[in-house]
């Protein structure tokens, strides 16, 4: 098995591509090692010492790392877990529990629901799949008097140009599309 990995604009994260499926669809956020008692995967990964978070995408896996912690310290020990996992034909998420890390956005029906429509439709095929370029994810929270609210996950939560790519990549986006967009702020988890 030949593991690959990619930068990140976040430094604090690393992109493993393992080269087959690792979700198939939807995302799994893991910010802390107790969120991922249901991931045998992430469970692997988090006990390597100085990883902080590890997220689960279509076909590859997020690490972000401890501050002061040096990659070249860590990376052998995660790809030895990522190999391991895949050796033990383990699946990512255990059973009916996988449904419940699957990433799903804010509901949202009443007077703006066309308006929150247009929004999930433009984030679907515009947003996620430039981010997921980039080992994360992004989930709708909310819209509200013109302002979209937004979560950002993997190794876009915490990244140092995630504020920039709200304000002028994904902003711009939905204020060109959808007039009734004036604003888009981040969420926490």
């Amino acid at each position: 098995m030949f593991i690959q990995t990619e930068s990140t604009p976040n430094p604090a994260t690393l992109k493993f591509l393992p080269g087959q499926p690792v979700l198939g669809t939807g995302t799994a956020d893991f910010p802390a090692p107790e969120a991922a008692a249901a991931s045998p995967l992430a469970r692997r990964i988090f006990a390597v010492e100085g990883v902080t978070a590890v997220f689960l995408g279509s076909d590859f896996v997020t690490v972000t790392k401890a501050e002061g912690v040096e990659w070249q310290h860590i990376k052998p020990a995660i790809l030895g877990a990522v190999m391991e996992h895949y050796q033990s034909g383990a699946p990512a998420i255990e059973g009916a529990r996988a449904d419940a890390h699957q990433a799903h956005d804010a509901v949202h029906d009443g007077p703006d629901g066309e308006i929150v429509r247009q929004i999930k439709a433009l984030l679907d095929s515009r947003v996620r799949p430039a981010v997921a370029q980039d080992g994360g994810d992004i989930t709708f929270h909310g819209f509200d008097r013109g302002v979209v609210y937004l979560h950002m996950k993997g190794a876009c939560a915490g990244c140092p140009s995630s504020t920039l790519t709200l304000k002028m990549g994904i902003e711009n986006l939905l204020r060109h599309y959808i007039p009734e967009v004036t604003e888009v702020r981040p969420v926490a988890a």
